[in-house]
Parts: C-alpha cells; structure tokens; sequence
C-alpha cells in the first residue's frame, strides 16, 4: 500500500515523498488509518522501523483539521527519554508539516538549555510540544503553561522510560492534562511493568505488534572477541587499523571511561570523539551532528546512544562493555545494519563476562562461537566460582528506606534529562 492510500492529504504525502519515502513500514501501515480513526494504541515494534513518522503523519492530518485561530495551543504532547529523540521527533514534525497551509509551532523542551526560553516559545504559541519528561515537569512546576486543549499523548520508547523512574513523574504528568485525549504508547520491548503504566493511561487500546521481518540478530553479522580487559583498547586499534571500518559506534560503560578512551584514541591519531549525559547540550549537539557528517569516524558512547538516534551508515558497533541488559544489547547492535544494510556488531568479553554474554546470547536466541585475535589472546584462567553469602533476615534495607533512595535518585535523574 502506497502512502497516498493512508488517508494522508496531498501535502503531507508530498513531504513525504520528497523525504525519499515511497512505500509506507509495516508500523506505518497499520498504525496510521488506526490513530487517524481516533483509536487509542500500544505500538510495539523494534527500533528502526518508522515509529516515529506513524505518529508524527496522523496527529499532523488530525491537527490540521481541529487547528483553531490565533496564537497556537498545546494539541500535542510527545514524551522521549532522551535529549536527541526529543529533538529528533520535533525535527520530524517540522519535516513532515512544511507544505501544511499553516505549519505547525513545534517546540523541544530538554534539560541543558535554558527553561526560560523554552517557556517563553511555549507562551509565543505552540502546537506541538515535544519534551524529555524531567524537564517537561521543571515548566509544569512554573504554572505558567496551558494544558487544556491537549488532543494527543504520545509515549516514544516507553520502555526505556521505565527504566528512567518514569512510574512516579508520570502520576503528575497525567494530573496536568485532560482526561479526555488520545493515547498513544510506542515501545520496542514490552516488559511486565508496562502492563501497569499503560492501564493508567489508557483503558482500551488497541494493540498493534510488529514482527521484524529479518530479526536484528539476523540481519547483522555479530562476533564475540575473547580479550584480558587490558588488551581491549589495543585490540580496538588494531582491528581499526586493520578493518578499515568508516563509521564505528563503540559503548562504553560509563560517561568518564568514554571520555578517557576518546582522549586516548586521539592521541594515537584517530579521529574520535566522546558521547555521554555529561556533556553541555550544546557539545552532544555538534558531536551528534559531526558523527553522522562522517567528520569523526569513531564515537565511544554510554547507552543515551543505544536508542531512537537515526544514524545511517554506521559500519560496525563495538561493546567494548557489554550493556547491563540482554534488550539493550538488541538496541546498541540495532544502531548498525539500518534501513536494510548489513551491520557487524562486535562483543569483547573476559573472563568475567562469560556467564553474562551467555545469558544475554540465550535471551536473544542466538548462539555465537567465541574468537581470539593473535597477539590478543586470551591469557591467565578463570577466577573460581564464589557463592554469595546467605541473606541474613532483618538486615536488609526496609521498604521506606527503599523508597527514600527511589525517590531521590530520582528527583537527581530528572533535573539531568
């Protein structure tokens, strides 16, 4: 089914035409007619697959047609866990609503820039507001922003949301707007806690499920690489030495080991640059920006880059360190072999990672035979097995201490998004 068959005007479909788009993804062909009939969803598709332009489309159709007269009033509401998804969706409806009559006054709230200018644009008039949740509640706190005539709530990624603390911001962000509105909820996974947060969003969604038509694990070449931990960096040179590889994307697992490493690969004449939450907005910007120019070829990252950033050409993913989760190693792989290329995605692992990278193999059914590199090896022998001690009843942290720590970590987690 072509894209002039969704029910989209003429205008739309030229944008996205002009976009290179000729055939609507599975997601967009089933989502689309259902968000413009009204219909309440829960989309669950993996990364990469359209999502973002399955609502974008619609809610720019639907606004079109309810848009009033005068300055613009918040119609919708979108809500990313990221700076970059947050930009890239408002990016998407700027793209997408160009050739509308009137175009729309979209609007990206994020931490690391000023909450002053970005309140003042939303009092200037705005239709669409896009935010990460952490800041969208710093301007919900101001009082100064109107929520009444809220038309669409969209979750994007819902759930790495959760995973941020999400479950408490959410009650005050559902006490601000409307009772009666459309609720759309986009997620690549669907664990247990999403059944909760959805039944108090929505209570009838229709559910949509998009299997991949070549699974992730199918469509990129993955090698598991057996290294000492202290032979990983050197090992990292050589094969990019020796691979020739143009665009590689390499987590890390914290912000200060990414940033050590990149300084490091510099000095070794690499043209290589670092990609975390603790850089200004404006520097994850222009290192984003200078990434996908292909003006730096190797980019060390922690997980703010394993999901929602549309990067096109990335030769090979590297984790360096493996990620804490088996569904965040389909994210960080999911970056290379996009829009029906072929990727490799690489796994260093030591002794200490065996058990972790086999339950993340059988998560993901897949099973990968293990490498060595000549000079790399391998070398020294398993540490033994130590059993834990045995919980001692009493002497664990109590449920109110718990929930103290819960609560601030994430009042620290917000005021960084």
């Amino acid at each position: 089914m072509p894209f002039s068959q969704l029910g989209l005007s003429s205008l739309l479909h030229r944008a996205v035409s002009e976009e290179g788009y000729t055939q609507p993804t599975p997601i967009q062909e089933k989502v689309i007619p259902l968000i413009l009939e009204h219909h309440d969803l829960l989309a669950q598709a993996q990364t990469g697959s359209g999502k973002s332009a399955s609502f974008v489309l619609p809610i720019l159709e639907l606004w079109t047609k309810t848009r009033g007269e005068g300055k613009g009033k918040i119609k919708a509401l979108i809500l990313t866990p990221t700076r970059e998804l947050t930009q890239q969706v408002a990016q998407t409806f700027e793209t997408m609503g160009k050739y509308l009559p009137t175009k729309p006054k979209v609007v990206s709230v994020i931490g690391g820039e000023s909450i002053g200018d970005q309140l003042y644009a939303i009092q200037q008039g705005c239709d669409i507001l896009v935010a990460t949740s952490g800041r969208f509640l710093d301007v919900l706190k101001k009082k100064q922003m109107n929520l009444s005539h809220l038309e669409f709530f969209v979750l994007d990624e819902a759930d790495k949301m959760l995973d941020l603390g999400f479950a408490e911001e959410l009650e005050l962000i559902l006490e601000a707007i409307p009772l009666k509105r459309q609720n759309l909820l986009f997620s690549a996974t669907y664990p247990p806690k999403m059944e909760a947060i959805a039944a108090k969003i929505t209570q009838n969604p229709i559910h949509v499920t998009i299997e991949a038509q070549t699974p992730t694990v199918e469509s990129i070449h993955q090698r598991v690489i057996e290294v000492n931990p202290e032979n990983r960096g050197p090992l990292l040179r050589h094969l990019l030495e020796s691979e020739k590889w143009e665009q590689v994307l390499v987590f890390m697992a914290n912000k200060r080991a990414s940033d050590n490493i990149a300084a490091k690969f510099r000095k070794y004449g690499f043209s290589a640059d670092s990609f975390n939450g603790d850089l200004l907005q404006e520097d994850r910007t222009h290192v984003l920006k200078q990434f996908k120019a292909k003006k730096i070829r190797i980019l060390f990252a922690t997980d703010i880059a394993a999901r929602g950033l549309d990067i096109d050409d990335i030769t090979c993913v590297i984790n360096f360190d493996l990620p804490r989760s088996p569904s965040d190693y389909i994210h960080r792989i999911g970056r290379t072999g996009r829009a029906g290329k072929s990727g490799l995605a690489i796994s260093f692992i030591g002794f200490a990672e065996r058990d972790h990278f086999a339950l993340i193999e059988k998560r993901s059914s897949i099973k990968l035979p293990r490498e060595q590199i000549e000079g790399f090896e391998l070398a020294g022998t398993p540490p033994p097995k130590v059993k834990g001690p045995d919980s001692v009843k009493g002497k664990g942290k109590s449920k109110k201490d718990k929930a103290r720590e819960l609560a601030a970590k994430n009042a620290k987690s917000s005021g960084n998004q």
